[in-house]
């Protein structure tokens, strides 16, 4: 979630202003947002709020279009857009569904909300609160005039003793149900109270003070907020004296007063704008929808992707496979474990296939190579051997019959033919040897110690080349054949020798180095020969020529010896290769156990 945030950093932050937008439109309606409620404020709100969304279904629009060419047309699977277009279907007509529902719900709400029978419900519980508070308030002001009536009556009476007065208060508070009466003069200061605590008085208003001073009829006071209710009136037989009541309301039915009044001024608004209200929600669920839209489909393409690419790569190389081709290779993709194993699978079967196919290649190979050797070998041998008789009876009948200097060329001459015979006669062997060589006989053999002998053999032959070998372990068993196996290390380290000492016939100081390693991999034997030799420059572009038999670079060779070396590795389930290195050569073996 957080990459596909990410890669859509501009999209979220349309998607959060279209939404800010759309609820701040929703809450001018209602009269509850920060922007004042006017004509001229929702016209420019809905304005914003169209172009947000065109810009927002603009920017929609633009990323699966993008995702599909990345992540359909790559893969070339129908199969993939067309679970694509089902998932953006599966999503979209229930979305469809559910928008016309709740739009409909929302419709039906606001009309039943906006009843008649609701109406008259909200307005009759207000006028109850009303009605409590009107009737305390006029209350109020009959008894003010009553307590007035009294005070005037009794002025002389009051006036001779101050705590008579103030009885005379407690008295009247009383009698008429008040809670506070006080005298007060003209700017408000406290001359006598029913108060205990002083303190607790809060002066009247002075514009109250003023507009009672020269009018004998009460004046009513009332704050619903602060849960009272007060008149005030000036006694007329008293110099600079106010009378001022307080009676306070019932908590509940003062804070019912004011909840109905913000209920019913609430419910006055959306009665007003319920159009304005249905085009605010529709605007919040398209942005909501359109979100969840984009991402269901962005999720169905990018799973779909991930599992279609990897059986369409199954499909591209199944069927490269089946024109014959074992070079291509599933490409390893993230997906899901299941798909990457098999993946994984289709390579190693790949690898199998192409492991086999190459053997296959190379016995083919040499059981010709074997025919043809066979054959050379039985034409040749042949007329070795009356050859070999017709020079000795040559030599019997002409040698004393030759004078002495001749005799010498003639000795001489014969001695060269015979050299010859000689080395058809080796080469005749090695092709028989060549097709005839015997199937391994397989045993638990030691290979280090087969390298080892090899490795001290040559150091003998050749003490001016430094050949490193030194086993991580002291023995690494292998089912093998060790005469053969050992003729196959001998050649290889022979060849590097002969190639360091081709190298230095330009270089006489040049000092030739051979690293030998040997290691055992779990699945399979690993030998690696890397020597600065000349490498293999000249065959870097058909470097397995060398592989075939009766291919050679040496004056004297036969071309048999790699063969055979590669014909035994194969025999043992392994694989030669042969790099070319920036200084010498890189040969190794892998032999699967």
């Amino acid at each position: 979630m957080i990459d596909f945030i990410k890669k859509n950093v501009f999209l979220a932050i349309v998607f959060i202003i279209t939404l800010f937008i759309a609820f701040l439109t929703f809450l001018t309606f209602i009269d509850k947002s920060f922007i004042k409620l006017s004509d001229a404020n929702l016209q420019l709100l809905l304005i914003l709020n169209v172009a947000l969304l065109l810009l927002f279904f603009f920017m929609i629009f633009i990323e699966v279009r993008k995702s599909l060419k990345i992540d359909v047309d790559i893969s070339g699977s129908k199969a993939n857009r067309k679970y694509i277009t089902f998932f953006a279907l599966f999503t979209l007509i229930p979305s469809i569904l559910i928008s016309i529902f709740s739009l409909f719900l929302l419709s039906f709400a606001l009309n039943k909300y906006l009843d008649k029978k609701i109406t008259t419900a909200v307005n009759n519980s207000y006028e109850i609160a009303r009605s409590y508070t009107e009737e305390v308030r006029t209350k109020t002001q009959s008894e003010i005039i009553l307590i007035a009536f009294d005070l005037n009556k009794s002025i002389n009476f009051l006036n001779t003793n101050v705590n008579i007065f103030k009885s005379f208060l407690n008295t009247q508070k009383l009698l008429r149900s008040i809670d506070e009466v006080h005298i007060v003069d003209s700017k408000g200061n406290l001359y006598l109270s029913t108060l205990e605590d002083i303190s607790k008085y809060r002066q009247p208003l002075p514009e109250a003070l003023e507009m009672v001073s020269n009018d004998k009829r009460p004046l009513k006071i009332i704050n619903a907020y602060e849960n009272q209710t007060a008149s005030i009136i000036k006694l007329e037989n008293f110099d600079d004296k106010y009378l001022y009541i307080v009676k306070y309301l019932d908590k509940k039915i003062s804070q019912y007063l004011v909840e109905s009044q913000e209920a019913l001024n609430f419910y006055y608004t959306v009665l007003n704008k319920q159009t304005g209200i249905k085009i605010s929600f529709v605007f919040i669920y398209l942005v909501v929808v359109s979100l969840l839209l984009f991402l269901s489909i962005s999720i169905a393409i990018r799973f779909s992707s991930r599992f279609f690419r990897s059986i369409n790569n199954l499909i591209i190389a199944s069927s490269n496979i089946g024109k014959g081709n074992l070079n291509i290779k599933v490409p390893e993709v993230i997906a899901d474990k299941d798909m990457e194993l098999l993946n994984k699978n289709f390579n190693l079967m790949i690898d199998q296939l192409k492991t086999q196919q190459e053997k296959l290649i190379i016995n083919e190979r040499h059981e010709a190579w074997e025919n043809l050797a066979r054959k050379l070998a039985h034409e040749i041998k042949n007329p070795l051997t009356p050859i070999q008789l017709t020079i000795d009876r040559l030599k019997i009948k002409y040698l004393e019959k030759l004078e002495l200097g001749e005799k010498d060329d003639f000795i001489k001459s014969l001695k060269i033919i015979g050299k010859q015979i000689k080395q058809i006669e080796n080469l005749v062997n090695e092709f028989s040897d060549f097709a005839r060589m015997p199937k391994p006989i397989l045993k638990d053999n030691d290979l280090i110690i087969i390298v080892k002998d090899n490795v001290n053999l040559l150091k003998e032959l050749d003490d001016k080349t430094e050949i490193n070998f030194n086993p991580l372990r002291e023995d690494i068993f292998f089912n093998s054949d060790s005469e053969q196996l050992s003729r196959v290390f001998f050649n290889l380290i022979k060849n590097s020798i002969e190639s360091i000492k081709e190298k230095k016939q330009d270089n006489i100081k040049f000092k030739g180095k051979i690293d030998i390693e040997l290691n055992d991999n779990k699945t399979y034997i690993d030998f690696v020969i890397i020597d600065n030799g000349v490498g293999f420059e000249k065959f870097d572009n058909n470097i397995k020529d060398i592989l075939n038999p009766y291919f050679t670079t040496k004056q004297k060779g036969t071309g048999l010896g790699l063969a055979i070396v590669n014909k035994i590795i194969n025999d043992h389930q392994g694989l030669l290769n042969f790099t070319s290195l920036v200084e010498g050569a890189k040969i190794q073996i892998k032999f699967k156990k």
